[in-house]
């Protein structure tokens, strides 16, 4: 993973709702949309380094570089 894949959370949430993403982001059975997230997430939560697996989920990004647990899946948005 280079440098230029990780983002902080927040700017994986602008990027979402600038390109329009038609997904919900699911965590603890619990669905958002990327602007809800944006809108309420904590500073600390929206520094996080986080990656984006496009159709897949977010995940952070560990202060060693390497993946670590999983924050947000992804699903398509019906309707």
């Amino acid at each position: 993973m280079s440098r230029e894949e990780a983002m902080s959370l927040k700017e994986i949430l602008e990027k979402m709702i600038k390109d329009g993403a038609h997904v919900l982001l699911s965590a603890n059975n619990k669905d958002w949309e990327a602007s809800a997230l944006l809108a309420d997430l904590s500073e600390p939560m929206l520094k996080r380094r986080a990656y984006l697996q496009p159709g897949l989920y977010i995940a952070e990004i560990s202060d060693s570089g390497y993946l670590g647990q999983v924050l947000f899946r992804l699903k398509p948005k019906h309707g």
